[in-house]
């Protein structure tokens, strides 16, 4: 069934009737027939067609005038004038003044008069659809344009941010009392603030895309080496020094880094370097005072307790077990005392790099059976179940045996002090490649996060949940070890869930064949 509404307009009916034939049998549905050009109009006025038809010689109104009417009212709208021969030179103007489609002569031929009918109304549909798509570009125009104006200003505005937001930031970075630099993944430098050129004693131009491990250095590592270990979290780098080539002096500084861009293919990080110049003076008059007063301490302490022990091995007569129990209250109490003052003395001796580590190959699995063995029934008293995990019991390491027994025997003592009657503790041994990774988890009450990073500090006295007993020495004494030993300690815990210690020891494991059996 063909499409499309024609409006044919002839005075003649036999025309208009013949016209109905054709296009009843052509399949043509919607088509219209007027004698009376003005009924034909009003007509129009209500009903938009896709093709109209007109005679041209007509007595109420001939087709020029006609067609010019429906131009008015659709001027997309195919149009086609049927001449006599004698009529060509005004079916001819009609195309130029009406923009005319056809003309067609009569008689016509009935194959020719349906294809331009057919092209016709094709011809308005696509005329029509082109004028729609043109109205849709003329308003998307219009919000283009409302868009870009508004898109300028808001532009504008937010380059007005960004220029207080960096003048702000320039200002605290030329300002801040702290070194401030920015290296990439290997460690180059791209950027320094004015403190950190104070620090080093050299301009910017000078540094820049030179080596951050030229000026920043330290005993224990490399800071390139560190920051291509470092993924999202901070690096807190102690005992580093730069060296100022102005003053020659070697000035003590704690570095901090964290990761500034998302990029995974290239790295780069801020690092925050604060001069400790000062804190390193008042730690060291501490340290002293300390370590003097502790050291005098040691004397009499020891004598206090070997004297009470001659009293309760009966040397110095007997006694009655009110006496005894005095006695022994008097010495453990001494002998508590004297464990504080020998702690303190190895962290003096740590801090003061005093204390030479001796390191020796033993098997690491032997020690901590040994420490398990010692603290078991610890555990046993609070039915704890204390378990060794271990697949390989002959790793061979290269460190300090007695202080890494310390460190050994410190985490686990406190995870089995911290857990509660009938819980869990497991040790955890393994290696990887030339690492060894040590660690023991508990089902306690877990540590707060926001306590963690201060449990490995100096006098630590526990969470802010619960306050320890202890020197609060401990885990500061543990981490000096595991760092001067060139490896890392570290803490992930869980309020109601329990904790985990862990230290890595790097390039430690000694390959030896009789540990590959």
């Amino acid at each position: 069934m063909n499409t499309g509404k024609i409006v044919v307009v002839d005075d003649e009916k036999i025309v208009t009737s013949a016209f109905k034939t054709l296009l009843k049998v052509e399949g043509f549905s919607d088509a219209h027939f007027f004698n009376n050009p003005l009924e034909a109009v009003e007509f129009l006025k209500k009903n938009t067609p896709d093709l109209v038809i007109s005679d041209f010689l007509m007595p109420q109104m001939n087709g020029l005038e006609f067609l010019t009417e429906v131009k008015k009212l659709y001027p997309e709208v195919s149009k086609i004038l049927l001449t006599g021969y004698a009529d060509k030179e005004n079916a001819i103007r009609a195309i130029n003044e009406i923009g005319l489609y056809r003309y067609i002569e009569k008689p016509w031929n009935n194959d020719d008069l349906i294809i331009n009918i057919k092209n016709g109304i094709e011809r308005s549909y696509l005329l029509s659809e082109l004028r729609k798509k043109i109205a849709e570009l003329e308003e998307a125009k219009k919000e283009l344009e409302k868009y870009s104006h508004n898109l300028e200003q808001i532009v504008e505005e937010r380059t007005a941010d960004l220029k207080q937001s960096n003048a702000k930031l320039q200002g605290i970075v030329n300002y801040c009392a702290d070194g401030i630099v920015i290296v990439n993944e290997d460690g180059i430098i791209e950027q320094i603030n004015p403190a950190c050129e104070n620090l080093i004693g050299l301009v910017s131009s000078k540094v820049i895309m030179t080596s951050v491990d030229d000026y920043m250095f330290s005993k224990k590592t490399f800071i390139s080496k560190e920051l291509h270990k470092l993924e999202a979290s901070e690096l807190f780098l102690r005992d580093f020094h730069i060296k100022n080539p102005l003053s020659g002096l070697e000035i003590p500084v704690e570095i901090s880094f964290a990761r500034i861009n998302p990029d995974k293919d290239f790295k780069r990080f801020v690092g925050v370097i604060r001069d400790v110049t000062e804190q390193k003076k008042s730690d060291k008059l501490r340290d002293d005072f300390i370590a003097t007063l502790t050291h005098d301490l040691r004397t009499p302490l020891l004598a206090a307790i070997q004297t009470l022990s001659f009293f309760l091995d009966g040397a110095l007569g007997e006694l009655d077990e009110k006496q005894k129990l005095l006695l022994s209250t008097m010495q453990k109490s001494n002998e508590d005392l004297l464990g504080l003052v020998n702690a303190l003395l190895e962290v003096y001796k740590y801090d003061a790099e005093k204390l030479e580590l001796v390191k020796t190959d033993f098997n690491i699995y032997n020690l901590v059976e040994q420490v398990y063995n010692e603290l078991n029934p610890l555990a046993q008293s609070k039915s704890i179940e204390f378990t060794i995990d271990c697949s390989d019991k002959n790793i061979i390491i290269n460190a300090d045996r007695s202080e890494i027994r310390r460190v050994i025997c410190n985490l686990c003592g406190n995870a089995i002090n911290y857990t509660q009657e009938g819980g869990k503790v497991v040790v955890t041994l393994k290696t990887e490649s030339r690492d060894l990774i040590f660690s023991v988890a508990d089902n306690g009450c877990g540590i707060p996060q926001e306590d963690i990073p201060n449990m490995f500090q100096r006098f630590s006295q526990g969470t802010s949940k619960k306050r320890s007993t202890g020197t609060g020495l401990g885990l500061y004494l543990s981490r000096q070890i595991i760092e001067s030993h060139g490896g890392k300690i570290w803490l992930e815990s869980r309020l109601n869930k329990g904790s985990e210690f862990s230290f890595l020891l790097t390039d430690t494991v000694i390959q030896r064949e009789e540990s590959l059996v």
